[in-house]
C-alpha cells in the first residue's frame, strides 16, 4: 500500500516564542519583512541582521494570535538571537522565551492534498494529510498543529506542533534529515548556521528573490546596507548550487576556489550516493567571475571542480 507521505524528524529547529502587546512593532524594527503581512494563514520568511547588513539568522514566522508569533530557526543560533533581540526590548511589551523543548518540528514529504482520498472523520492522521495547504508560504491550522507548505514540487511542509500534542504520523515512512537538506538546496532554499552568521549581505543569500525583503517598509537593523545594495545595481555575489562528484565533502562555512577561478563559502552541503556533494554556495555570478580574483579562499583551500546546477527560481539579471 502506497504511503500518503515521509516525515523527517527536524531535531535541529528551535522555536522561538514572541508575544506581548508590541509583538508586530518590535519585530518590525528588528527582522526585514514586512511584519504586517503576517497572518494566521500566512507565514513570513524573514532575515534577523547586523548593522552592517549581514544576516544573523534565517527566521520562519508563524502567527498563533496578534500579538503572539514564533520563530523556526536553527537550534545552535537561538540563544545567541534570543540574547540579542532581548537587549532591543527597552520598553516594549513584548516577552522573548526559547521554546525548543514544548515544540516538535517535522518535515513532511507528501502527495498533493488534492490527490489524497477523503479523509474518514476517525482518522485524524489522514485528516491532517488533507487539510495541508497547497499554496507557498501557506499556513494551515490542524489541530494544535502548524502545517507551513515551504515548496512547490517535489510538495514539502514543516509541521510544527506542542511537543505533546504532536500528531500521528504512523502512516507515514520515516526519511533522514538529509533527503529533507538535499531537497532544500535543489530548491536553492538558504539556511543561515553558526558557521556562517554574520557572513553574508541580505541579497547574497537571495533573500530579495526569495520574498524575505520588504524594501517598503521602516527602518530595522541593516537597512541601510540592504537597501543600498538592492538600489545601486547588481549584487556581483549571489547564492548559486553545484554538485562536484569528487569524494570530498564539504559543509556550511567551508570556503575554496572552483575551476573557473571564482572563489566559493559554502552555505550549505549534503552528501550524495555516489561520494560527491551537492551544495549551495555564495560566489560571484558568473556574467562576474572575474570579481572572484579579487577574492581569496581560505588557506590550503583546493581547486574544486564542480558543475553548476539550475536553482529553483531566476536569479536577476
Amino acid at each position: 500500500m502506497q504511503s500518503d507521505c515521509s516525515a523527517v524528524p527536524l531535531d535541529t529547529l528551535g522555536v522561538l516564542r514572541v508575544r506581548g502587546a508590541d509583538v508586530v512593532a518590535f519585530l518590525q524594527g528588528q527582522l526585514s519583512n514586512d511584519l504586517k503581512l503576517l497572518r494566521a494563514d500566512h507565514s513570513l520568511l524573514a532575515g534577523y541582521h547586523n548593522p552592517q547588513g549581514r544576516v544573523i539568522a534565517l527566521l520562519r514566522l508563524l502567527q498563533l494570535a496578534p500579538d503572539d508569533v514564533i520563530a523556526v530557526l536553527p537550534r545552535e543560533l537561538l540563544a545567541a538571537v534570543l540574547q540579542r533581540l532581548t537587549k532591543f526590548i527597552l520598553r516594549a511589551k513584548v516577552k522573548l522565551a526559547d521554546e525548543s523543548a514544548e515544540w516538535s518540528i517535522t518535515g513532511l514529504l507528501a502527495r498533493e492534498p488534492s490527490a489524497q482520498t477523503p479523509a474518514p472523520h476517525d482518522d485524524p492522521e489522514r485528516t491532517l494529510l488533507s487539510a495541508l495547504p497547497d499554496q507557498v508560504g501557506g499556513v494551515a491550522r490542524i489541530s494544535a498543529s502548524l502545517a507551513l507548505r515551504v515548496a512547490q514540487q517535489p510538495a514539502r511542509w514543516l509541521l510544527v506542533s506542542p511537543a505533546a500534542h504532536a500528531p500521528p504520523l504512523a502512516r507515514c515512512l520515516t526519511a533522514a534529515a538529509e533527503d529533507w537538506l538535499r531537497l532544500a538546496i535543489a530548491a536553492g532554499e538558504p539556511q543561515v548556521y553558526a558557521a556562517t552568521s554574520e557572513e553574508f549581505v541580505a541579497q547574497m543569500l537571495n533573500l530579495d528573490v526569495l520574498g524575505a525583503i520588504a524594501f517598503d517598509k521602516g527602518c530595522y537593523t541593516g537597512q541601510e546596507v540592504i537597501a543600498r545594495a538592492h538600489y545601486r545595481g547588481r549584487v556581483k555575489r549571489r547564492l548559486q548550487r553545484f554538485r562536484t562528484h569528487a569524494a570530498r565533502q564539504l559543509a556550511a562555512g567551508d570556503s575554496g576556489e572552483l575551476s573557473d577561478g571564482r572563489v566559493f563559502k559554502v552555505v550549505s552541503a549534503a552528501a550524495l550516493a555516489d561520494g560527491g556533494c551537492e551544495f549551495l554556495a555564495v560566489a560571484p555570478v558568473i556574467a562576474d567571475a572575474s570579481e572572484g580574483s579579487r577574492l581569496q579562499p581560505a588557506a590550503g583551500a583546493q581547486v574544486l571542480i564542480a558543475e553548476q546546477l539550475p536553482l529553483g527560481y531566476l536569479l536577476p539579471e
